[in-house]
């Protein structure tokens, strides 16, 4: 499998606003361990540097919607990370959708080791806490039927992301599967969610993705943020919407589409 072909066919399709069918035979992922080698090599396939990490699929029915066995992780990319208030174009997106995500800041770096990192240990790791909206894409012209390999190598559906104000890690993380979070797009919709529906607690989602990305031999670096899936149901949006989301204590942020 040549990994080095498929990040750049991949980035190469996301920077052109394009879409495939599937990655050519002789470059395509056949396992997860394959598809985070694809993944590795879009940083330098695209000459752009890795912000932060998100998680796909924290929901059952996210993950029987794409078909896959359990959550994926992925790198978000420098250049497309933009502040409360942004406009973000939905030119060439085809998902369309914003997902109202807990998101962490690490205070310092967690390597890959021999074993596991614990919760306690993770949570030494924050610095901060914040609200952020993802608005995700895929390369794939149907992801929903790409398979979780070929996801892993398209970096999760990685695209937009948008970061609140951050708050300093404290006490209340303990309390995030109890989060309430309402959302409101401007042609009237209100949805709500909560911290219990990304794996059950966003602390346990970011445990998790500590450990499937160091298992992979990838460093989180300090400064990194990790967003965490949605706590609210993934929200269809279109040019003109705008969408606000209040986290209670961790704050508000909002974006509107273009």
């Amino acid at each position: 499998m040549n990994a080095s072909r498929a990040s750049q066919l991949l980035g190469r399709s996301w920077e052109q606003s394009q879409h495939i069918a599937a990655l050519p035979q002789d470059c395509r992922p056949a396992s997860r361990a394959e598809g985070y080698a694809v993944q590795a090599g879009w940083a330098a396939a695209l000459g752009r540097e890795v912000a932060g990490w998100k998680i796909a699929a924290t929901s059952v029915a996210g993950q029987k919607h794409i078909g896959v066995s359990g959550p994926l992780a992925g790198p978000v990319f420098a250049h497309r990370v933009h502040a409360d208030g942004a406009a973000i174009s939905l030119a060439g997106n085809r998902m369309r959708v914003a997902e109202c995500e807990v998101v962490f800041r690490l205070g310092r770096a967690l390597a890959p080791r021999g074993s596991d990192y614990g919760r306690a240990e993770v949570l030494a790791a924050v610095a901060s806490v914040q609200p952020g909206l993802e608005v995700p894409d895929s390369r794939f012209l149907e992801f929903e039927r790409a398979g979780e390999a070929q996801l892993v190598a398209d970096c999760a559906c990685t695209n937009d992301m948008v970061l609140g104000a951050a708050v300093p890690a404290d006490e209340r993380l303990q309390g995030l599967p109890q989060l309430q979070v309402q959302a409101r797009v401007s042609d009237g919709r209100a949805l709500e969610g909560k911290g219990a529906n990304v794996l059950g607690d966003p602390v346990a989602a970011l445990v998790w993705i500590v450990n499937e990305l160091t298992a992979q031999g990838q460093t989180l670096q300090a400064g990194h943020f990790i967003t965490t899936g949605a706590c609210v149901a993934p929200i269809p949006v279109a040019p003109g919407d705008a969408v606000s989301a209040d986290f209670g204590w961790l704050g508000t942020i909002a974006a509107r589409f273009t």
